[in-house]
């Protein structure tokens, strides 16, 4: 149970802003292809939450994306950031497809408004929870004796290292530079640590490529340095090589994890595989304003309106919003406990279909989550 004033700060010390106790406004980005099913079954379940707890729940909807670019040339619009940092959090779909993918290094893309808005809003701590349900233990590749009671965070740094270096391509060469500055490691530890507290074990792994960089290098001084403000806190190195093969086969030993962006962003699509789909991996990003949150998988234009897309990633992404931005603990539970029980009976996504299961529909999913909240 996380026990922050809501009315001061949420969990991890991210600032809140004040609202009125039960109003609470929320900017909406849903993107592209299949955003928009997804981001209509999270705002249900958000909607049955406030009905059946007395909250409201106001939304406004901005653009992102390709849909950004089709619309004004520019995948991260000056109005689309208006209206997030005017909000007290922000819930995103998903963005991209192949209508605009280029290679050219000038190319307009909409993954540019992704990595724009974390960086305008300074989000840079992104929380990815791999929790194993019960009743998708055979969903997985991975033994069923080797994932049950799988639940690790994930705290990957967002708007530092390579993503964000100096890059530039000169005739058949191109690089991209890995860069790290001390303060952005400490803070991104010191929310792994903080979190580390509240949760099971007070166990943080922090993952480094140190026998070969020297941004992990530092990236290692600077957590050590930092975790001695935790003596509460155990702090443990892991290479990311090591690392990706234990999440594979012995995954209950971590806890939480804490590691660059890049190394980040891969070692959590590889733990999301854990629970058999990317369609359950819900993801929280945050800094010292309103926090944004997120599925973790792609905009998969080819199954937009098709009504076949598992909607569960966005609708706990919406948990971790009333956790996280507005400290709502019960609330958030209570969503997490409806996707529980709506699995437990045997309602499934084409994506996490088993042989003897109720295979149904993004909106159907959306409205049996909502029903048992």
């Amino acid at each position: 149970m996380l026990d922050w004033p809501f009315t001061t700060r949420g969990p991890l010390g991210a600032k809140k802003t004040e609202v009125d106790v039960a109003r609470y406004r929320i900017a909406v980005l849903p993107g592209d292809g299949i955003g928009p099913d997804i981001v209509a079954q999270a705002v249900k379940v958000l909607d049955a939450v406030g009905s059946k707890c007395g909250h409201t729940f106001e939304y406004e909807e901005a653009l992102i994306g390709g849909a950004a670019i089709d619309a004004t040339g520019d995948p991260l619009p000056e109005a689309t950031l208006e209206v997030c940092r005017d909000r007290d959090a922000v819930l995103l779909g998903a963005i991209g497809g192949p209508k605009w993918d280029t290679t050219d290094p000038g190319g307009v893309r909409p993954e540019q408004g992704l990595l724009g808005i974390r960086k305008a809003m300074g989000l840079y701590a992104n929380l990815r929870p791999v929790k194993i349900f019960d009743a998708l233990i055979d969903s997985s590749t991975v033994k069923p004796d080797v994932i049950r009671g799988v639940d690790i965070m994930i705290v990957r740094e967002l708007t530092g290292g390579i993503y964000f270096g100096k890059r530039e391509r000169v005739g058949d060469m191109a690089y991209d530079t890995e860069q790290y500055h001390a303060y952005e490691i400490e803070r991104i530890v010191r929310k792994a640590c903080e979190l580390a507290r509240v949760r099971k074990t007070s166990n943080v792994c922090s993952v480094d490529k140190a026998n070969v960089l020297e941004a992990s290098r530092l990236w290692r001084e600077v957590a050590h340095r930092t975790a001695a403000d935790y003596p509460d806190v155990e702090l443990w190195d892991l290479l990311v090589d090591n690392c990706a093969m234990q999440l594979v086969k012995n995954p209950r030993q971590f806890d939480v994890v804490v590691t660059s962006n890049m190394f980040g962003d891969i070692l959590s699509d590889e733990a999301s595989m854990l629970s058999g789909s990317l369609g359950m991996l819900a993801s929280a990003s945050l800094g010292d304003g309103p926090g944004l949150y997120e599925p973790s998988h792609g905009s998969a234009p080819k199954y937009t309106g098709m009504d076949v897309v598992n909607p569960t990633a966005t609708v706990l992404s919406g948990a971790l919003m009333l956790r996280y931005s507005f400290a709502l603990e019960a609330e958030a539970a209570s969503i997490e406990g409806a996707v529980e029980s709506v699995l437990a009976d045997g309602y499934r996504t084409k994506d996490i279909m088993q042989e003897g299961k109720e295979l149904v529909g993004t909106a159907r999913m959306g409205d049996l989550i909502a029903e048992r909240v």
